[in-house]
């Protein structure tokens, strides 16, 4: 295997972690956002306030576009399996 199919294959495996963690992190970020601002508009500092929104909304987006993650997750073992079947 040379350098550049090495490089391809770390490539790749880092776009598909992208892909799959973009909705969750992005989602996170946003009701984060949203949190701050309500704390600041109404100077309520409850440091569960901040915490609890996230890890409901994060495990929804995760169950939501968990057929996604799963195919896209899929689709790089079996490229990565062909990869290395077509090595050996």
């Amino acid at each position: 295997m040379t350098a550049p199919e090495v490089v391809d294959i770390l490539r790749e495996g880092i776009w598909v972690m992208i892909m799959i963690m973009a909705a969750p992190v992005l989602a996170g970020l946003v009701i984060g956002v949203a949190v701050s601002l309500f704390q600041a508009l109404t100077q309520i500092q409850e440091m569960t306030l901040t915490f609890v929104p996230k890890l409901l909304v994060i495990f929804t987006i995760i169950v939501l576009t968990l057929p996604f993650m799963l195919f896209e997750l899929k689709k790089y073992t079996l490229s990565l399996a062909d990869k290395i079947a077509t090595l050996g």
